[in-house]
C-alpha cells in the first residue's frame, strides 16, 4: 500500500539498501520496509558456493581428456563484489533485476579452468592421468592469489578433482594397452615362476649329485682306508712270519750249534775213552797174566768164578781122568740167579 514493502533477509545474506544514492543500511539478515520507487536492495549471498565444472582439453600429446571436479568458495567482501556485479533485487524484492549473480561461479570456473589448462598441456597423456591430487593443490595455491577473485572480494573454500579420462577412444587404446601390460606381466610371472621351478629342480639336482658325489668319496675313502688297513696287516703278518722265521732260523743255528758242540763234546767223550781203553789195554798187556787173573778174580762173583774153572776144566779135559760134580752145585747156582 502506497508503495510500501517489507524485506526480510536470512542470516546467509548480505543485505546493502540504497536510498536517494546513498546507503542507508547493510549487513546480514536485515529485515526493514522500504518504498519501491526510491530505494534499491541487493542481497549478496555469503555462504559457502559450489561450483562444479567438467574441462574437455587436450594433453601436450595432441590427446583429448575430460576433467571433472568442484570449487568451493565464499563471499568475503560483499561491498566489493557489489560495486563490480549487479546483486540488485528487482522491486518485487524475490529475483535478482540481473544475471551477474549467477555467472558468479562461471568467473571462478573460468580462472580454474585456466590454471588446471596450462597444467593438462605442459604434459603427456599419461601423465595427466594421475593429476588428480596435483591439481587439487594447484588450484588451491593459484587461486588463492588469482586477481579476479580478490577483486571480486571471493575467497577459495576447496578444490577437488572428481576424474581425469580420456576420449572412448584412447580409453580403449589404454585399456587393451593395459590389458596387454597385465597379461605381459602374468605371462612373465608364470615364466618367473617356471624360471624358478626350473633353477629350483636344478638346484635339488646340483644337491643331490653334490651328495652322491660326497657319498661316492666317503666309500672310496673307506675302500681306501680298508686296503691301506689290509696292506698295513699284511705287512705286519709277513713282518711277523719274518720274525717267526728269522727266530726258527736263530733256533735251528742255535741246535746246529748244540749238535755241533754235543758231536765235539761226544767226539771228546770217545776220544778220552778211547785213550782210556787204549791206555788200560798197554797197561794190561804189559802186565803179566797171572796178574791179570788176579785182578780179573779178584772183582768176579763166586758163579762167576765157577763159571771160569768150569771153562778151565773143559779146556783141560783130556788132562783131567775123573771128576764128580753133584747136582747140589748146579742147584745152588740156579736159585742164585732166580733170586738176581
Amino acid at each position: 500500500m502506497f508503495g510500501f514493502q517489507y524485506y526480510k533477509a536470512d542470516s546467509a545474506t548480505y543485505v546493502i539498501k540504497t536510498s536517494g544514492g546513498k546507503v542507508r543500511k547493510k549487513g546480514k539478515g536485515l529485515s526493514f520496509f522500504y518504498i519501491q520507487a526510491t530505494s534499491s536492495i541487493a542481497a549478496i549471498p555469503v555462504s559457502v558456493q559450489e561450483a562444479p565444472f567438467i574441462f574437455n582439453l587436450q594433453t601436450a600429446d595432441y590427446q583429448s581428456v575430460r576433467i571433472q571436479g568442484q570449487i568451493s568458495f565464499r563471499v568475503i567482501d560483499p561491498d566489493k563484489i557489489a560495486d563490480v556485479l549487479n546483486f540488485n533485487l528487482k522491486a518485487d524484492g524475490q529475483s535478482y533485476a540481473s544475471e551477474d549473480p549467477l555467472k558468479l561461479t562461471d568467473r571462478v570456473v573460468r580462472a580454474a579452468q585456466s590454471i588446471v589448462q596450462n597444467k593438462v598441456q605442459s604434459v603427456a597423456l599419461r601423465d595427466s592421468l594421475a593429476l588428480s591430487q596435483p591439481l587439487v593443490e594447484l588450484m588451491k595455491t593459484e587461486l588463492a592469489v588469482q586477481p579476479v577473485l580478490e577483486e571480486l572480494g571471493i575467497a577459495l573454500v576447496d578444490a577437488s578433482v572428481a576424474a581425469i579420462t580420456p576420449s572412448p577412444e584412447t580409453s580403449k587404446a589404454l585399456e587393451a594397452e593395459a590389458r596387454e601390460s597385465i597379461l605381459k606381466e602374468a605371462d612373465d610371472a608364470i615364466y618367473a615362476r617356471r624360471k624358478s621351478a626350473v633353477e629350483q629342480e636344478r638346484t635339488i639336482k646340483d644337491a643331490e649329485l653334490q651328495t652322491e658325489l660326497a657319498i661316492q668319496q666317503k666309500e672310496q675313502e673307506i675302500a681306501e682306508s680298508r686296503i691301506n688297513n689290509e696292506r698295513a696287516i699284511m705287512r705286519g703278518n709277513a713282518q711277523t712270519e719274518q720274525e717267526r722265521i728269522k727266530a726258527e732260523i736263530e733256533a735251528e743255528n742255535q741246535r746246529k750249534e748244540l749238535v755241533l758242540l754235543n758231536v765235539e763234546n761226544s767226539k771228546q767223550e770217545a776220544d778220552s775213552e778211547a785213550y782210556a781203553i787204549a791206555a788200560r789195554m798197554k797197561a794190561f798187556s804189559e802186565l803179566p797174566v797171572e796178574n791179570l787173573k788176579a785182578m780179573a778174580l779178584a772183582n768176579m762173583q763166586p758163579e762167576q768164578m765157577m763159571a771160569m774153572a768150569m771153562e778151565a776144566m773143559a779146556q783141560n779135559a783130556g788132562k783131567i781122568g775123573e771128576l764128580n760134580i753133584g747136582p747140589e752145585v748146579f742147584t745152588n747156582m740156579m736159585k742164585k740167579a732166580v733170586r738176581q
